[in-house]
């Protein structure tokens, strides 16, 4: 196979000389004392389930569950619980289709239609005329792979996106028959908009390698890490382990939604599905700081791949910032204010250190359910803090989270 070079990448821009991150350094920290601080903001922020766990590239560092698996057993959460990630499943998919570009199957630079054939003649969302009918027109250029690892395909969610929650509406209420594809919300590369980006990537992950997504996550990532218990499906002997999920009510209480053992997918989503545990998502993690190694001699991505996903190719756009209009299921998200991030292949990138926490050049992501993660390669430390309730970004959530980091940077002693 030939190495990955510049010229597989015409038209990015690598960080300054290799592309290589800054000089690392290692780190400790104390766990008693985190365990007390992170213990006693799950109490007092009233989550009724947390886990978290921090590491060194081989190393655990700290691990601490808090809370029960629902309110009827009073079964107690371990780093062994089992959450759904939702959209922290999309850096796992960023990486299978890394590898596909690695092996030459796909290029960064190719038309998703070259393989998704759907995806050929999209449409971009023009606004409405004065009877709310929505306009359409042409995209002007094609959805390229680097677009949807990026989210600038033009693919958006209408929880963040008021005209794309008013065109779902619109068909609701008008009887329409909906696009084969949603409309975009604008032309491919010219803005930053979370979506259905990493939905496509998947197909298309399964369109190349002829492997479902499933089939292909535990064959070329998962089982080489040792994630045994990270899956889109969770089988009835995982079911004890499974975290119920709360949704916030009008009166500010957090309530159980029923619990049921989940039913088989009938297809597998590259944005979202995936049940992990927090032990198991920490071994992905970890990939990450050994620079694409796995254990032992097992390697997932090359160095320089691993390099090139940490780079910000979203030029001066500014990720990472969502106004929600669906506040039942989402909350504003703005985990860096006053500050413009970037956005690598799948990952939140931000351009200075965190206030009290991560280094500048982490990466990171989050899940629906209020589940966070974060790689800073430069103190060669991964965190991650699973929950599970709606709605995303729910200030108690954001607040344990803040707490989780501030705690862990507070206690750093640099060796």
């Amino acid at each position: 196979m030939q190495p990955i070079t510049r010229r597989h990448f015409a038209g990015l821009t690598l960080a300054a000389g290799t592309g290589t991150l800054p000089a690392l350094q290692a780190a400790s920290l104390n766990p008693s004392t985190l365990n007390t601080s992170l213990g006693a903001s799950v109490k007092r922020h009233s989550i009724p389930a947390a886990s978290a766990m921090v590491a060194g590239p081989d190393r655990i560092l700290y691990h601490g569950a808090f809370g029960q698996r629902d309110t009827g057993s009073r079964v107690p959460v371990t780093s062994l619980s089992i959450f759904r990630i939702a959209s922290m499943t999309k850096p796992v998919t960023a990486v299978a289709a890394m590898q596909l570009v690695e092996r030459e199957k796909i290029k960064l630079e190719d038309p998703v239609a070259k393989y998704l054939p759907e995806l050929e003649n999209l449409q971009v969302l023009n606004g409405f005329d004065a009877d709310g009918k929505p306009s359409l027109r042409p995209v002007a250029g094609p959805v390229l792979l680097r677009h949807l690892l990026t989210h600038t395909s033009g693919f958006a969610y209408d929880t963040w996106d008021a005209e794309q929650l008013r065109y779902s509406e619109y068909l609701e209420k008008s009887k329409t028959p909906p696009l084969r594809v949603s409309p975009l919300s604008f032309d491919p590369g010219t803005q930053w908009r979370y979506g259905t980006s990493m939905d496509w990537t998947g197909r298309l992950v399964e369109a190349v390698s002829g492997m479902t997504l499933e089939a292909w996550f535990q064959k070329e990532i998962l089982q080489p890490l040792g994630m045994k218990d990270t899956s889109f499906l969770c089988p009835a002997e995982r079911f004890d382990r499974l975290v119920s999920v709360y949704r916030r009510e009008s009166d500010g209480k957090l309530s159980q939604q029923p619990r049921k053992k989940p039913e088989l997918p009938k297809s597998f989503n590259g944005g979202g599905g995936l049940y992990s545990t927090p032990e198991d998502y920490v071994k992905f993690m970890q990939m990450f700081l050994r620079r694409g190694s796995g254990p032992g001699s097992t390697r997932i991505l090359r160095g320089e791949t691993v390099d090139l996903m940490a780079t910000n190719h979203a030029g001066e756009l500014s990720a990472g910032k969502l106004k929600s209009v669906r506040p039942a299921y989402s909350s504003d998200m703005d985990v860096h204010p006053g500050h413009t991030d970037g956005f690598g292949y799948g990952f939140l990138i931000n351009g200075e250190d965190y206030d009290g926490g991560r280094a500048a050049g982490s990466l990171a992501w989050a899940g629906i359910d209020n589940t966070f993660f974060w790689i800073d390669p430069q103190r060669k430390t991964c965190a991650v803090l699973m929950m599970q309730f709606l709605p995303f970004c729910d200030s108690d959530a954001v607040a344990v989270l803040r707490d989780f980091e501030h705690g862990i940077y507070a206690t750093v002693r640099k060796t």
